[in-house]
C-alpha cells in the first residue's frame, strides 16, 4: 500500500493579535513638494486630501522601519519574537532582487528560524499577506508577522506632477495567530492584468544594464484611469468581501481601505452605503499614500485615536498596481 503523506494540524480560527506602526521623522508639507512641480497646496488638498506626508531619512531603511513596527506589533500581541514562525513582507520598494526583505526583518526582531518571504502586489500586498497568514496559521499553527513597509521616495521622480505629491514612506505590522472564534473572514482577491500599465515602473531594471545613461527607474501612474477603476470596481469588491464574511455594511464598525486618495475613500463609502457611525480611516491626510504600508498604518491610527476599538469589526480593502486587489473582514486587535 502506498504511504500517505502526513499533514499538519493548525488552528480552527485566526485573528489579528496586535498592530504596530512606524512613521519616519521627517514631515513634508505640500509647499515643499510644490518646489519641484507646477502645483499648489490647495490643488493637492482638493484632489487627494493630502496635507503632509512622511519621507524617510538615509538611516530609516526598509529593515529599520519594519523592525520598529514589527516589534510594537509583537509586544501588543503579548508575545516575544521567538513565537513568530513566519514573516511576510508586503513591499515593492525593496531594491534588491534577492534576498527577500522579510528574512532581514526576521533576523532584526530575533525571530530565529522563522520562514520569510516577500509579496509584490503593490498597494494590495498587505491584505494578500493577511489572507496568507491566516491560512498558514489554520494549516500549521504558530504566529505569522505581516509587515507592510515602503520607501516610496526611492522610486519617485520628484518632478513628475502625477506622482510626486501622492506618496510617503513608512511601515505597519500585525501579528496573526490562533483564535477561539472567527477573527478573519474569507478573502476576495484578484487582478485586472489588462490594465497593468496603469501603475508601473518607468523602465525595467535591465534597461540600466543595456542602455548606459538611462535615468533611474521611477513610478509612473495614470491617475484618472486608476481613480475611475477604483471608484467603480472596488466598491463591488468591498460588498463581495462583506458577503463572503456573512455580514452587511450595517454590521461594520470600521472601514480601513488603502489610503490612495480621500476622494476615492469618500466615493466608496457612499457607494457601499456605510452608516455614519462607521469609523473610516483617512490616514492619507497626514501620511500620504504609503502603498503596502497604508492599511496597517491606518489601522493603527484608528485604534490609537480612539475612533475604533479592540474587538471592532473592520473591512480591509487594498488595491493598486497590477491592477491587483484584496479585501477581507477582520476583528481589530
Amino acid at each position: 500500500m502506498k504511504a500517505e503523506i502526513a499533514v499538519s494540524a493548525g488552528a480552527r480560527y485566526t485573528r489579528i493579535l496586535g498592530v504596530g506602526a512606524y512613521r519616519p521623522r521627517r514631515v513634508v508639507d505640500n509647499a515643499e513638494v510644490c518646489r519641484h512641480i507646477d502645483s499648489t497646496d490647495e490643488w493637492i488638498r482638493s484632489r487627494t486630501g493630502i496635507v503632509t506626508r512622511r519621507w524617510a531619512g538615509p538611516d530609516e531603511t526598509l529593515g529599520v522601519m519594519a523592525e520598529q513596527a514589527a516589534s510594537k506589533a509583537i509586544a501588543a500581541a503579548g508575545l516575544t519574537p521567538d513565537a513568530i514562525t513566519c514573516v511576510i513582507a508586503a513591499t515593492f520598494t525593496h531594491l534588491k532582487q534577492t534576498p527577500a526583505i522579510a528574512t532581514e526583518i526576521g533576523h532584526r526582531i530575533g525571530a530565529t528560524g522563522a520562514a520569510g518571504f516577500d509579496i509584490s502586489a503593490g498597494c494590495a500586498g498587505f491584505v494578500h499577506g493577511i489572507a496568507l497568514a491566516s491560512d498558514a496559521v489554520r494549516a500549521r499553527g504558530g504566529h505569522v508577522l505581516v509587515v507592510g513597509v515602503e520607501r516610496m521616495t526611492d522610486i519617485l521622480d520628484l518632478t513628475d506632477r502625477s506622482t510626486a505629491f501622492i506618496f510617503g514612506d513608512g511601515a505597519g505590522a500585525v501579528v496573526v495567530g490562533p483564535s477561539e472564534t472567527p477573527g478573519i473572514g474569507p478573502v476576495v482577491w484578484g487582478a485586472d492584468g489588462s490594465q497593468a500599465d496603469a501603475i508601473t515602473q518607468s523602465v525595467p531594471w535591465d534597461a540600466l544594464r543595456d542602455a548606459p545613461g538611462q535615468p533611474f527607474p521611477a513610478l509612473r501612474q495614470d491617475g484618472q484611469r486608476v481613480f475611475r477603476w477604483a471608484v467603480y470596481e472596488m466598491s463591488k469588491v468591498a460588498v463581495q468581501a462583506l458577503e463572503a464574511a456573512g455580514i452587511t455594511a450595517d454590521d461594520l464598525d470600521a472601514f480601513v481601505p488603502h489610503q490612495a486618495n480621500e476622494r476615492i475613500i469618500d466615493s466608496m463609502t457612499r457607494s457601499m452605503g456605510l452608516p455614519a457611525r462607521v469609523a473610516v480611516a483617512k490616514d492619507i491626510v497626514t501620511t500620504g499614500n504609503t502603498s503596502g504600508a497604508s492599511i496597517p498604518l491606518a489601522m493603527e491610527s484608528l485604534l490609537a485615536s480612539g475612533q475604533a476599538a479592540t474587538g471592532d469589526t473592520a473591512l480591509l480593502l487594498g488595491y493598486g498596481s497590477g491592477l491587483s486587489y484584496a479585501a477581507l473582514v477582520a476583528t481589530l486587535p
